[in-house]
This record gives C-alpha cells, sequence and structure tokens, in this order.
C-alpha cells in the first residue's frame, strides 16, 4: 500500500503549489490585525532567523521555515558578494592594467570556487539528510570527512596556481604588462585557496544543519577585515596588497567558523573520532561533490572563455569593463543564491524526514520570493547602471562595456532567480547530475560557441558576449524547471 506521502507526490506540481496556505509575512492567523502588531511579529521573526538556535524545519509553516533560513543565508551571500566588489573599487584606482589583472585572476579563481562550492554543496546535501533522519551524529561525522576531502584538494590547487601564476595569465590572453603586473597578486590569491575552500566548505555544513546564522556572521567578520585592510595593504604592497587583505579577511572568517565548529554547544559536536577516514562516508560525498564541482566548473569555464573571447579581441578597454560589469552582476546575484541554499537546506531535511510534498512545496515557495527580488534588482540595473558603475570606476571607455553588460544580462535576471533556487534544489536533493548535464548542453553547446560568432564573425563585438550569456541562463532556467517538475529528484537516495 502507498504511503500518504507518495500519494500526496502524485499530485500535479502547479496544483501543489497553490495548496501552500498564504501566508507569506508569517504575522497573523486573521488578516484584521492592526499593522502594528504585524510589524513587531515580522521583527521578531527577523531576529529569531539571526539567532544561532536550532530550529526543526520539516514541521509548520513552510514560509516561515524559508525565511528563518533565507534572511541569514541572503546576509551571508550579501557579504560574499561583497568580496569582490570592496577590491574592485580599490584596485580600480591603480589603473587598466591593474584593473584587468585583478579581473583576470578573479576568472582563473573561479576555478577553486567551483571546486569550494561543490564540496560545500555535497556537505549541505549530506549533513542536511541526516539532520532529517534526526542522527546529528552522522551529520557531525559527514561534516568531518568533507573536511578532509576539502583540504587534500585545495594543496593541489594551491600548487599549480602559485607556481604558474604568469603561464596562467598568458592563457587567459593577458599583455604582457598586464602579466608583469598581476604576477605576484595572482600568486598570493592562490597561496589563499584552503582559507577560500573551508570558507565555502565549512559554511556549507552549518547550512546543511540549519544554523545558518553561524555561515552569515563568517562572512559579515571575514569582509569587514577586508574592508579596513584593503586600502592599507595597497598602499604599502601595491596590487598584491589587496590579495592580502583578502586572504587575511577570510581566515579571520575561518577562525570564527572553527570555534562554532569545535565548542560542542550546537547540533553539531565534532570529535577528533570523525576525521578518521571513512571511505564509505567519502566515497558518498565524493559522488555529489565531483558532479557538483563539474556543473559550477562548467560553468565557471564559461566565464572564463567569455573573459578571454574579450581580452584576445577587444583589449584591456573592454576586458576590465567586463570585469567590473561581472563583479556587479555577482553582487546582486548572491543574494539570491541565498535563497536557492535555504531552498537545498529544505529539501535535504525534508527528504530525510521522509516529506517530499513538503521538500517540493519548499522550492516553489523560495522561487516565488526570489522572482520577486530579482524584478527589482532588474529595475535597479536598467535604470541606474550609470550611476552605480561610475561609483566603482571612473574611466569612460570602461564604464560604456559595464554599463552595455548590466543593461543586456540584468535583462533575464528574473530567469536566473529560479533557477539558481531549482538547481540549488536539485543539489539539495543530492541530486547534482542534473544540474550538470544542463549546464553542460546550455553553456558549452550553447553559450560558449554562440558568444564567440556573435562577437567576432559576426561584429558585435562584447555586446555578443553579452548576449549570449543572457540566452544561455534563460535556456537553462526553462529545461531545470521541465526537469524538476517530473520528480525524480525525491528519489535519490544519499
Amino acid at each position: 500500500m502507498r504511503s500518504s506521502a507518495s500519494r500526496q507526490g502524485s499530485t500535479p506540481n502547479f496544483e501543489r503549489s497553490l495548496r501552500i496556505i498564504p501566508d507569506i509575512l508569517l504575522i497573523s492567523h486573521s488578516k484584521k490585525r492592526p499593522m502594528s502588531s504585524r510589524i513587531r511579529s515580522l521583527f521578531s521573526l527577523f531576529k529569531l532567523s539571526l539567532s544561532a538556535a536550532h530550529q526543526d524545519y520539516t514541521t509548520g509553516s513552510i514560509r516561515r521555515a524559508v525565511l528563518l533560513l533565507s534572511v541569514p543565508m541572503i546576509l551571508e551571500m550579501c557579504m560574499e558578494s561583497l568580496f569582490g566588489v570592496v577590491d574592485l573599487f580599490f584596485v580600480g584606482k591603480l589603473g587598466k592594467e591593474a584593473l584587468a589583472a585583478a579581473g583576470l585572476t578573479e576568472s582563473l579563481l573561479t576555478i577553486v570556487f567551483c571546486v569550494a562550492v561543490g564540496m560545500s554543496m555535497a556537505a549541505t546535501a549530506m549533513v542536511a539528510r541526516r539532520i532529517g533522519e534526526k542522527n546529528p551524529e552522522e551529520a557531525s561525522h559527514a561534516g568531518a570527512q568533507a573536511i578532509l576531502m576539502g583540504v587534500a584538494v585545495t594543496i593541489v590547487l594551491t600548487l599549480v596556481g602559485y607556481f604558474y601564476a604568469p603561464h596562467l595569465l598568458q592563457i587567459m590572453g593577458a599583455s604582457p604588462s598586464v602579466v608583469a603586473i598581476g604576477a605576484p597578486y595572482t600568486r598570493v590569491v592562490f597561496g589563499g585557496c584552503l582559507v577560500i575552500m573551508l570558507l565555502f566548505l565549512i559554511n556549507g555544513i552549518f547550512r546543511g544543519a540549519g544554523n545558518a546564522t553561524i555561515a552569515m556572521w563568517s562572512l559579515w567578520i571575514g569582509n569587514g577585515a577586508n574592508i579596513l585592510l584593503c586600502p592599507l595593504m595597497i598602499h604599502f604592497y601595491g596590487l598584491p596588497g589587496a590579495a592580502y587583505a583578502t586572504v587575511i579577511g577570510r581566515a579571520a572568517g575561518v577562525a570564527y567558523q572553527l570555534y562554532h565548529l569545535f565548542n560542542r554547544k550546537g547540533v553539531l559536536r565534532l570529535l577528533r573520532k570523525h576525521f578518521l577516514p571513512d571511505w564509505i562516508i567519502i566515497r558518498g560525498i565524493y559522488s555529489i561533490a565531483w558532479t557538483g564541482t563539474l556543473q559550477f566548473l562548467i560553468g565557471g569555464a564559461s566565464w572564463i572563455v567569455m573573459a578571454r573571447i574579450i581580452a584576445k579581441n577587444f583589449g584591456s578597454e573592454a576586458i576590465a569593463g567586463y570585469q567590473v560589469a561581472i563583479r556587479i552582476l555577482i553582487f546582486f546575484l548572491l543574494p539570491a543564491w541565498g535563497m536557492g541554499n535555504a531552498a537545498a537546506t529544505l529539501v535535504g531535511q525534508n527528504l530525510g524526514a521522509k516529506q517530499p510534498l513538503r521538500a517540493e512545496q519548499s522550492v516553489w515557495a523560495a522561487a516565488r520570493y526570489n522572482t520577486i527580488f530579482m524584478i527589482g534588482v532588474s529595475l535597479l540595473l536598467l535604470f541606474w547602471a550609470g550611476p552605480i558603475v561610475g561609483f566603482i570606476n571612473d574611466d569612460p571607455g570602461v564604464d560604456r562595456v559595464a554599463v552595455l553588460a548590466l543593461h543586456i544580462v540584468s535583462m533575464g535576471y528574473v530567469f536566473y532567480g529560479v533557477g539558481m533556487v531549482l538547481s540549488n534544489a536539485f543539489n539539495g536533493a543530492g541530486d547534482s547530475r542534473t544540474p550538470t548535464l544542463l549546464n553542460l548542453c546550455c553553456y558549452w553547446g550553447f553559450q560558449m560557441p554562440i558568444a564567440y560568432l556573435m562577437a567576432v564573425p559576426w561584429g558585435l563585438g562584447p555586446k555578443g558576449v553579452f548576449m549570449a550569456i543572457l540566452f544561455a541562463e534563460v535556456m537553462i532556467t526553462i529545461s531545470s524547471w521541465l526537469v524538476f517538475r517530473r520528480g525524480n529528484w525525491k528519489k535519490v537516495k544519499i
């Protein structure tokens, strides 16, 4: 006989999403409550979302769960996006070559970020599933094994980036002057890969456990240190000083994470025994992490190819404008990614609690909220791209390219917001293969060749690259929506 969850799972997806009780602000069971009472209730909920208290996200209001998780996750991602913007602001004062060197290094660092995000995604899925099963001991064990894997992988990436920095910049199409300025900066950045990995990975562990507040504060601490140190370090060390500031800032965030990870006061209590290699768990994490890493590498490689097309064919001014635009775009995209991370945690925990319908309803709720946010961001970038770019950079040629990129790419922001939630939902369920295949088809099969054709043979220049980015992201979102509705992600065992 089929279970009630299974019978519910057969309900059409669109009908399920309409059944969610409209408690968007979670303020009252009655619409007649005074506005002042609603505001107080909302403020109380906001305060609760920023506390470190453990919450059970497998029961109660779905929208309440989405709000409690998404607020700290959005604030966390705001801080992550601010890392790049702060560096861009101060490095931009050093000239176009320095800006291009920092931008190309950031593109190279995409590989490290992809590996870190893939590992983090696997840790979130594994820890969330165990928490949903009410097994915090195994959740702690899985988190420790993920850290072991992350450290081992990072050593390789650090050595390659540090010793081959000039060659990597040359491969990216940097001019000799950019290589000369940028190689020391690139070495410092790759020398700090370990703190990047740990920052992402440990935050993924905390998110999987439902404690997004610690993940948030680690980024706030790291970013605060970076903001204070960046101008000081650049004054004394030039361009490499920006890298020193970022590495030290991230290290401060990691120190905060480690303190809370080992103080044994939360639901996760990591002990020395948890770090003894457990090859069964390592294989389980690897099975999610390698496809998750490939998923983001595919997307990250497409950004690298976009940067190389522009750098190789249109010069330092165009690549500097592209990098300014990308940092601004990411600044607004990462908060939306925070909503996607909330969906991943809710999917993982509710599948662990044998509640697939609730997992799906959580995704639709998060997608709706993200859509509202991204509409606002699209309007902001369409009408105020010029002042935003001008605040970061004062070169007219760079500004023209950056504003053009923001106007074109931001037209698809609503699709990006929904796509992020759907991709993270697959990942939270442990089904990292589905978004990986979708990324492969849409980025490598479509975006990269179309970007080159439109930019070079068809003569559209950088505009062709920006249009290809827009088209590919729309394709990914539509494809993800169609596959998500089939529901195969609910059956994944991890």
